[in-house]
Formats: C-alpha cells, sequence, structure tokens
C-alpha cells in the first residue's frame, strides 16, 4: 500500500492533488512578498477535538508550507468559529478575514448546514453572497467541502450540499478542495473513517487534520508552479 510521510509521527495514505489555480498566490510568491492565507470556517477549522489548536488544519498547513516553501514567508490565519454557518461567516467576513489582506480564502462551510437541515436553496444563497464578496475584494477563493464523517453521512443534505458547493465553485470559478472525495480515495486505499474522525463521529482527529493539510498543502504548491 502506497504512503506518503506528512510529519514525524503521522503517516497519510497516498491520494491525487487536487486541482486549484491561485493566480495572486503564484503572483505574491513569485515576486517574493508576504502572502496570508485566510481559514475561513466552523469547528473543523478551528480544531474542535484535535489534541491542541497547534494539530488544527490551518495550523498544520502553516507547518507544510513552511517545509516545502522555505523561502517564501506564508503565514495561514485561523479565522474558524465553532457552530458557526454561512450567514454567519459572510456577516464577519469583512472583519475578520479581508481585513488581513489575504491573497487567498479557504472557506470550509455547509457541515452545520447539512447537520441542521437547513435547507438547500437558502444555503446556495448565503454561500453565492459570500462569494460575491470574496470575489469583488480580488483573492484567491477555495471552498471545502464537507469531510466524511458518521454524523455527516447520516445528513440527507450532505451530499446535495456538497454538490452545490462544486457547483457554485465552477460557476465563480474559484477552486474547491474537497474533503469528501480525498476521504472516499483514504478508504479506497485501505483505510477507515475510524482512522481519521474523533470519537464524536464528526469532527477529525489529530491525524486527520494533520492528512487533510498534508493534501491542502501539495495542491497550494502544485498551484504555486
Amino acid at each position: 500500500m502506497p504512503w506518503s510521510v506528512h510529519a514525524e509521527a503521522v503517516v497519510c495514505p497516498v491520494a491525487p492533488v487536487q486541482h486549484l489555480v491561485l493566480p495572486h498566490l503564484k503572483a505574491a510568491l513569485r515576486t517574493g512578498q508576504p502572502v496570508v492565507i485566510a481559514a475561513l470556517g466552523s469547528s473543523s477549522t478551528w480544531g474542535a477535538m484535535a489534541g491542541d489548536i497547534a494539530d488544527s488544519y490551518p495550523a498544520e498547513l502553516q507547518d507544510d508550507l513552511a517545509r516545502v516553501l522555505p523561502d517564501a514567508e506564508i503565514s495561514v490565519i485561523n479565522r474558524g468559529v465553532g457552530g458557526e454557518d454561512a450567514g454567519r461567516e459572510d456577516a464577519r467576513m469583512a472583519r475578520d478575514v479581508l481585513a488581513l489582506e489575504p491573497a487567498v480564502v479557504i472557506w470550509q462551510v455547509g457541515a452545520n448546514a447539512a447537520a441542521r437541515r437547513e435547507g438547500i436553496d437558502h444555503f446556495s444563497r448565503l454561500v453565492r453572497r459570500g462569494l460575491r464578496r470574496l470575489r469583488a475584494a480580488h483573492v484567491d477563493v477555495v471552498l471545502m467541502d464537507n469531510q466524511r464523517s458518521r454524523m455527516l453521512l447520516a445528513s440527507p443534505d450532505n451530499r446535495r450540499i456538497n454538490a452545490v458547493l462544486a457547483r457554485l465553485a465552477r460557476q465563480n470559478r474559484v477552486g474547491l478542495f474537497s474533503r469528501d472525495a480525498l476521504m472516499r480515495q483514504w478508504q479506497k486505499s485501505g483505510a477507515t473513517l475510524d482512522d481519521f474522525l474523533a470519537a464524536d463521529g464528526l469532527h477529525m482527529n489529530d491525524r486527520g487534520y494533520a492528512c487533510t493539510a498534508a493534501a491542502l498543502a501539495s495542491a497550494i504548491v502544485q498551484a504555486a508552479k
């Protein structure tokens, strides 16, 4: 079974690199400018159920990018708030995200909408509104869909929400980093969901966060070439 080493104590299943287009990031790295990547989202961005905030996916992503791009000055800022939905994230986007003047915004959204059955049309309108705000700020945008967890897979809305995010990414010409596709690939490699999920059956454990960050870092590095 093929594996890739993420860090000293974490081994991740190999997965295909997901395609992202990040022109602002690429231009900033080419000219040696400092880069801010803002991670907007809810509890799985903040790092719920991780052993430490340093084990959240944004913190792991910061470490990964520092290793593979040692000459670049890249800061990954965690703007996750547990329990939030697309509407609340959009409402604080200017203050918490755009004020950082990021080159890239990674927007993890949809898990709470699926868990709470908020309604697909309502969810779509909120994300579309947030995307208009982000695109007006001229930043690279990456939507991140839902993790494959027991709780979310039991939601009738989960698959439709992931489909909405994929469609909105295509329509708005922004990136999509699919945790659903990534975790499907992990399962095809012989791993189980429990290898990457915390005991609550919803959030990732430290290995899940680390391996998500490793895959995302690979996609970002590929896009920056």
